[in-house]
């Protein structure tokens, strides 16, 4: 699943959305838009907490399939919620440092406006 096709987006803010992804500053290109940076280390924080992500998941399962009382499973649930933030938290502050950077200094203000947008759009929909 692509983070396009897991972002619900409210129909009032679909056009405010494709603006931005059509004008931001990440590189496109083959396989889709690129970052315009990545630090190293939160890549790999971000590959590291995933991988445990996964193991918490099969855990559920696991969990699910043994009939396990259900307060037990909704606490493991709202764990990797909650580890899954931290991944989307360590993607913004990527995205803040290259992404929205690169095109806030670009003196353009057509992508300016759609990196507006757009960061508006994930803190409104995502980071609650």
């Amino acid at each position: 699943m692509t983070a396009k096709t897991a972002i619900p987006m409210r129909a009032h803010s679909k056009e405010h959305s494709h603006a931005s992804l059509a004008n931001c500053a990440c590189e496109s290109g083959p396989g889709g838009r690129k970052a315009a940076g990545v630090d190293p280390e939160l890549k790999d924080a971000n590959r590291r907490r995933l991988r445990r992500i996964e193991g918490q998941i099969r855990g559920l399962q696991k969990m699910v399939e043994e009939d396990r009382y259900c307060a037990d499973i909704i606490t493991q649930v709202a764990s990797v919620q909650e580890a899954l933030r931290g991944v989307a938290r360590n993607l913004m502050k990527n995205h803040l440092r290259h992404c929205a950077a690169k095109a806030l200094r670009s003196g353009k203000k057509e992508k300016t406006e759609a990196m507006y947008d757009e960061l508006l759009e994930l803190i409104y929909a995502h980071l609650r």
